[in-house]
């Protein structure tokens, strides 16, 4: 439908209120890296069964190094999506759970985590049949 100014397409304000994934300087785009990066996807996917100290994260998430499991905590919790709770111990308990706009996050990066994991035989098949090559020349 033609907006005021004869464009389709939804209005300057729509897509400031909103914000735009697709503009380059939209701030939207920090946080889609933040929650859609490697670690980002695992760590909401582990803190969404539950809360969950340093040393667990990492040792169930295989791979991550210590430096960037604590920045990837660090980006999520700036980004309103975990909490850290510092328990006043000796040694220090440091224990990460997620808010409520977390576990938004962790339903839909969970859900995505599934379909890439029962669509896998599928996505291996296209592969075989499919070689890089071909198809990053664009003859595919």
């Amino acid at each position: 439908m033609p907006t005021k100014n004869g464009h389709s397409g939804p209005a300057f304000s729509d897509r400031v209120i909103r914000g735009d994934l697709l503009a380059a300087n939209c701030p939207s785009r920090e946080i889609l890296r933040h929650v859609t990066s490697r670690w980002g996807v695992l760590v909401l996917m582990v803190l969404g069964t539950g809360t969950h100290r340093f040393s667990e994260l990492r040792r169930r998430i295989g791979g991550v190094s210590e430096r960037m499991l604590a920045q990837t905590l660090q980006w999520l919790e700036a980004d309103g999506m975990i909490e850290r709770h510092a328990r006043d111990v000796v040694p220090p308990h440091v224990e990460y759970s997620l808010t409520p706009l977390g576990r938004e996050a962790s339903a839909h990066v969970t859900a995505l985590a599934d379909w890439i994991e029962a669509a896998l035989p599928a996505i291996e098949t296209t592969r075989q049949d499919r070689p890089a090559a071909k198809v990053a020349a664009g003859r595919g």
